[in-house]
């Protein structure tokens, strides 16, 4: 009989691939006994990534949700692991040194075993604090490969870098997979490549979305891979991962050593899953993240992200058509709208030097593409709205891209005067701690068992005021009540809508409202108004005047120039910075911190 081989049970993961949320901790308290019956999982998936935003975006504190959900897993002797983005800590954009080296410290308090780092460029300089940080705080390290399909991503590459991550220390390997798009017989290469270095311990994590996974799951573990990460139902498959009941029966078959599954254990957790969709987090899981999709082989999106995609398409798509029914312009179909954005991910991702595509880079790519489907739909030129987190990734800010920008890129550039960086990412972000302090004993607020919440601020800084405010839990509250108020109505809009009607040949454009839903303006009406030029908003998203404790906001009297940044929109998990087109005195600020905004709407007043 061939060696044994173990599973992991992606839990966090499972959610984030197929929506935007993740049970609540009550929920996750309920199933956690029913997953140990299970009997089959050496490790469970608990937290990392988004989780702990998550938590605070519904007015829950992540760190009381990871130390009772990590709890029973400990006792039940299965191991729990998290995922960790290197510079980018738990969120989107880089996190300062001090920042970073007290997360592996509360994580580790929490109740986490295993921290899976992976940098989203591949870049070691990135991963090489967290090895050492996890360590010291007595966390196993495993250190990921970000798996792609390009020209500059070859079997060598990764085993390379493989080599490079256990000579800093690392305790483990995981093969991330994040997108299903590598060719099974190149993976098994790779980990064959890595166990010949060192018979270390290799994770394979892989999403079914584009067909390839089960392929390459036999192809690793016939390579030697140890842990394999699996879902179930009725959360695995599409734009999630392969279910553990097809695994099983598979590496039996071939021979391996795999555990048995409670199969009535199985049918307890897969009914709790069904019960939190049915609860309210199926309001915000797309029917289309249960398909499979081999077009997903050609733009290598993530299934991770996939979950989210569907959801932002949503907005993006009623943009577009709202812009076509001011200028009588036949509708776009979402299907048609994500080809396009699939065409043009192909079309940006080399241009932009082979990113591997997974958070934050993923997300950068896609909101990079998506950005310009929507300005050339709207007769604009491509590359015209650039955010400034992804600036910071064609720069060098966030790491060394794997290949050259394209000449159109570094001409952008070097109009707009951006400078490239060729240093260590980390030095671009001091440390901050101290200020965070500073802020919570000004606040009154507590620092926390473990500093944790020092830490939990300081990592999320919009999100936790919002979380402390109360804000985060009554829009979370409100947006639930709007999206089963949709679903009981089926397809008939509960938010007003702009329809152009043909009335004998001379088209009209009218406002249509539903029930008892007041038109849009009515939020526009109530904001304050002062006299000058409007700062409109170029897309819909949240309402910001800064995205970091660091930043001073404007307020009404300020003087700004033009270039200035005045404040931002929040959309697709990416701050977009508003510039001044225009310099003045700002004479209004019209929305309110975390306020939703449509495109057209006016942010400021400047005269």
């Amino acid at each position: 009989m061939k060696k044994e081989v173990k599973f992991s049970l992606v839990f966090r993961d499972m959610w984030q691939s197929a929506g935007k949320y993740v049970p609540r901790v009550d929920q996750l308290m309920k199933v956690a006994p029913a997953i140990i019956e299970m009997g089959c999982f050496a490790r469970v998936e608990t937290n990392g990534g988004g989780f702990e935003q998550v938590n605070l975006l519904f007015g829950e504190n992540p760190n009381n949700a990871v130390r009772q959900w990590t709890k029973p897993f400990h006792e039940a002797g299965i191991q729990t692991h998290m995922l960790d983005r290197a510079l980018n800590g738990l969120r989107m954009s880089p996190v300062p040194a001090d920042v970073r080296k007290l997360f592996y410290k509360v994580k580790k308090a929490q109740g986490t075993d295993i921290t899976r780092t992976f940098c989203g460029l591949n870049d070691i300089r990135n991963i090489a604090p967290s090895i050492e940080y996890a360590k010291a705080a007595g966390m196993i390290s495993q250190c990921a490969l970000s798996i792609t399909h390009s020209p500059i991503h070859t079997v060598e590459y990764y085993v390379n870098m493989a080599k490079q991550l256990i000579e800093l220390g690392a305790d483990e390997i995981c093969i991330k997979d994040m997108a299903g798009i590598g060719r099974p017989v190149s993976l098994g290469k790779i980990v064959a490549g890595i166990k010949a270095i060192k018979d270390i311990p290799i994770q394979y994590h892989s999403h079914a979305g584009p067909g390839f996974n089960m392929a390459s799951i036999l192809e690793v573990c016939e390579a030697g891979c140890d842990y394999v990460d699996v879902g179930m139902e009725p959360l695995s498959w599409g734009t999630g991962h392969a279910d553990v009941i097809s695994v099983q029966a598979m590496l039996k078959d071939a021979g391996f050593q795999v555990p048995e599954i409670n199969m009535e254990a199985y049918m307890k957790v897969r009914s709790l899953v069904q019960e939190f969709m049915d609860d309210f987090l199926g309001l915000y899981i797309s029917p289309k993240n249960r398909l499979m999709n081999s077009l997903l082989i050609g733009p290598g999106l993530p299934g991770g992200m996939m979950g989210s995609l569907m959801a932002d398409l949503e907005t993006n798509l009623e943009s577009i058509n709202k812009y076509k029914a001011k200028r009588n312009m036949k509708f776009m179909t979402q299907d048609e709208l994500l080809i396009k954005l699939f065409n043009e991910v192909a079309y940006v991702w080399p241009r932009v030097g082979y990113p591997p595509l997974v958070t934050p880079f993923s997300q950068y790519v896609k909101n990079l593409a998506l950005m310009n489907v929507m300005q050339m739909e709207k007769g604009k030129e491509r590359w015209g709205m650039i955010a400034d987190d992804i600036w910071d990734m064609l720069l060098g800010k966030a790491g060394q891209l794997p290949g050259e920008l394209a000449p159109e890129i570094k001409e952008k550039a070097e109009k707009e005067g951006r400078k490239f960086f060729t240093g260590n990412p980390q030095d671009n972000y001091p440390d901050a701690l101290d200020k965070f302090r500073l802020l919570m004993k000004d606040k009154g607020w507590e620092m926390g068992q473990d500093d944790e919440e020092l830490f939990e601020y300081a990592m999320h800084p919009a999100q936790y005021e919002a979380y402390k405010s109360g804000k985060a839990k009554q829009d979370f509250l409100e947006d639930v009540e709007k999206r089963r108020m949709e679903k009981k109505a089926g397809t008939a809009p509960t938010e007003p809508q702009t329809l152009t009607i043909d009335v004998n040949g001379t088209a009209y454009r009218v406002t249509v409202a539903y029930g008892d839903v007041q038109p849009e303006a009515t939020q526009a009406a109530a904001a304050p108004v002062g006299e000058g030029k409007d700062v409109a908003s170029p897309l819909e998203g949240k309402f910001f005047l800064t995205k970091t404790a660091q930043e001073t906001p404007l307020k009404v009297g300020d003087k700004v120039n033009e270039g200035d940044v005045l404040c931002y929109v929040e959309a697709m998990k990416t701050y977009n910075a508003i510039r001044a087109e225009f310099g003045g005195t700002v004479t209004a600020i019209c929305f309110n911190a975390g306020d939703s905004v449509s495109e057209d709407d006016v942010l400021m007043k400047i005269g």
